[in-house]
């Protein structure tokens, strides 16, 4: 029995639909074909750049995985050059094919071909297969990203005031609190709940 082939290529644009299915969960939040518009944007972009590739590994003719390599250097900050394996992705059905594998041979292809020492890239927290093999690739933990929308963190870092009406009732909150507290304390220790804090 013959194994299947794996086939490491440069993306197209026919690849489009495929990329848009494969990174649904980190594209653009918009409909479909847009999604689609964007990862043909994404192929023409780094077709035309030296710097970008967009690599595809096609599994008995199906586009099994894709990840998009750039250089870059380790931080804005830090002006070491590397390659940035972004969104190593596996199509689930393909899972443990070699996939991966193929991804980030690609990736140490180009950094290979660029001279350069480094490679970097980033897998969700929360997928435990991929940061086990990213781990059995080598490859440590140096940084937490996280993201967080716009209008939540001006929200949590200077909430609105309405002219200081919620100055006083801020005042009247802190208040109450210390209230509680002073009865707490007066009672003495109880258990934890008993007072609805």
């Amino acid at each position: 029995m013959s194994r299947t082939p794996l086939v490491t290529r440069e993306a197209r644009r026919e690849d489009a639909p495929a990329l848009a299915e494969l990174w649904a969960d980190v594209v653009r939040r918009t409909d479909r074909s847009e999604q689609v518009a964007d990862m043909e944007l994404v192929v023409k972009q780094a077709a035309a750049s030296p710097e970008q590739r967009l690599v595809v590994v096609d599994y008995d003719g199906e586009l099994a995985g894709a990840v998009f390599l750039r250089l870059t250097t380790l931080s804005p900050i830090n002006l070491e050059p590397c390659v940035q394996s972004v969104q190593p992705r596996v199509m689930p059905q393909l899972r443990r094919h070699g996939v991966g594998k193929a991804l980030m041979e690609a990736a140490t292809c180009f950094a290979e071909e660029n001279g350069l020492l480094h490679i970097t890239t980033a897998v969700p927290t929360t997928s435990r297969d991929a940061n086990r093999f990213m781990a059995r690739l080598g490859f440590g933990p140096v940084a937490t990203v996280r993201l967080v929308p716009t209008s939540l963190a001006r929200q949590r870092l200077s909430p609105p005031s309405t002219n200081g009406l919620n100055n006083g009732l801020n005042k009247v909150l802190a208040a109450r609190r210390s209230q509680r507290r002073a009865a707490r304390a007066s009672v003495g220790p109880v258990a934890f709940g008993e007072l609805g804090d």
